[in-house]
C-alpha cells in the first residue's frame, strides 16, 4: 500500500484537539448545571435528555472527519505485478548559458529559445533516459541521466546565465562532459544534444567530438541566433539598461557560428540544425530519433496501484448522513441500558 498525498495525515492532529475540546464542554456544562441549581431536579425537569446520545452524535462526526482526512490522502493498494522492459536511447541534452545566449536576435533570446526547444524534444520522447548539462566557459552537471520527464524540465528551467562563473563557451568541455553521463559498457545508444550559437572560445571541439564518436555518441547541434547577430543586453530587474561593450567602448555584436557546430555535427555522422523554427526543429530530431536504434535498459517489477479514496469518502458521507437522523433525546432502549448510571 502506499499513500497519495501524504501532507493529508497532519490534518489527524485535528482530532485530539476536538476531542479534549468536547470534553472541556460537557466539564463546562456539567458545572453550570451544578450551579443552576440541584441536578435530580433538572433530570426530572428534562427526563429525555441523554447522556449517551452527544457522546456518541461526537463520535460519529469525529470518525466521519478521520474517514474524510483518509479519502483525502488516497490509499493505494496494488493489485497486480507485472514486468514492465523499455526501449529506448540515452540523451544528454547540453545547454550553452554563456551571456551571448541572452541575445535577443532570436525571440524572446536565444537562451529562452533553446529551452523552448529543448522542452518540445521531451515532449516528443517516450522510454528514453534524458540527462542535462550547462555550459560556458566550462561545463556544469545538470541533471543526471533520469526518466523523470517532469523533474527534467524543472532543471531545465532553471538554467540560466549565472550558474557558470567562467565566461565564454566551451564547446570541449561541453561534449567531454557530456560523454561521461554515458556508461561506455552499456550498448544503449547515445546522443548529444547541443545547443550554441557557436562561438566557440576554445579549441578541441572537434577532436572531442571524434573521441566520442568512437565510444559510440552521435552529437545532433542545434544554433541558436542569426548570422546578422544582436547585442547582448544587460537587464536590471528585466529593463534593458544598456549593451555588453568591449574594450574599446564598442557595443558587442554576438553571431551564430553554424561552420563550428556544423563540424563538431560532421566529426560524429550526426547533423546540425538550425534553431530559428521550433517545430521544424523538434520534426527534423524527431526523424533522427527514429533512425536511430532503440536498446532495452531497463526492466523493473512494477505494482499497479489503484487508488481507495472513494471508500473512506462513502464512509464519511454515511456517517454525516446518519448524524442527520440521530437526536439527542435519549430512547427506551437507551434509558434500559443505563449506560451512564443515570438511575438510581
Amino acid at each position: 500500500m502506499e499513500l497519495e498525498e501524504k501532507g493529508y495525515l497532519y490534518l489527524l492532529i485535528i482530532l485530539p484537539i476536538f476531542a479534549v475540546l468536547f470534553l472541556y464542554i460537557q466539564i463546562w456544562k456539567r458545572k453550570k448545571q451544578h450551579e443552576f441549581g440541584d441536578l435530580d431536579l433538572i433530570k426530572k425537569l428534562s427526563p429525555d435528555q441523554s447522556l449517551f446520545k452527544p457522546i456518541l452524535k461526537f463520535i460519529i462526526i469525529l470518525l466521519a472527519f478521520a474517514a474524510l482526512i483518509f479519502g483525502l490522502v488516497n490509499p493505494k493498494i496494488g493489485t497486480k505485478i507485472e514486468t514492465v522492459k523499455r526501449e529506448g536511447i540515452d540523451i544528454v541534452f547540453a545547454m550553452d548559458v554563456s551571456k551571448s545566449m541572452l541575445a535577443e536576435d532570436v525571440a524572446p533570446s536565444r537562451l529562452e529559445k533553446s529551452k523552448q526547444i529543448v522542452s518540445q524534444i521531451i515532449n516528443q520522447l517516450g522510454n528514453d533516459r534524458i540527462g542535462i548539462v550547462a555550459y560556458a566557459g566550462s561545463a556544469f552537471p545538470v541533471l543526471p541521466i533520469t526518466t523523470d520527464y517532469g523533474v527534467a524540465k524543472m532543471f531545465l528551467q532553471s538554467t540560466n546565465a549565472n550558474m557558470v562563473s567562467s565566461q565564454g563557451t566551451s564547446l570541449e568541455d561541453a561534449i567531454e562532459l557530456s560523454s561521461t553521463y554515458f556508461d561506455k559498457g552499456n550498448k544503449t545508444s547515445k546522443l548529444l544534444i547541443l545547443l550554441s550559437d557557436g562561438e566557440d572560445h576554445t579549441e578541441g571541439a572537434e577532436s572531442a567530438a571524434a573521441e566520442a564518436n568512437k565510444n559510440g555518441m552521435k552529437i545532433i547541434t542545434i544554433g541558436l541566433g542569426t548570422e546578422k547577430g544582436g547585442p547582448i543586453p544587460i537587464k536590471q530587474n528585466g529593463v534593458v539598461e544598456s549593451f555588453k561593450r568591449d574594450n574599446n567602448n564598442d557595443v558587442v555584436i554576438t553571431k551564430l557560428n553554424p561552420e563550428s557546430l556544423e563540424k563538431i555535427a560532421k566529426a560524429t555522422k550526426g547533423s546540425y540544425i538550425n534553431g530559428s523554427n521550433t517545430k521544424q526543429v523538434v520534426e527534423s530530431v524527431k526523424k533522427a530519433l527514429e533512425n536511430i536504434q532503440k536498446t532495452e535498459f531497463e526492466a523493473t517489477q512494477m505494482a499497479n496501484f489503484q487508488s481507495q479514496f472513494q471508500w473512506f469518502l462513502g464512509i464519511a458521507f454515511a456517517l454525516l448522513f446518519l448524524d442527520i437522523f440521530l437526536s439527542e433525546r435519549a430512547t427506551s432502549w437507551i434509558k434500559k441500558l443505563n449506560l451512564f448510571n443515570e438511575k438510581e
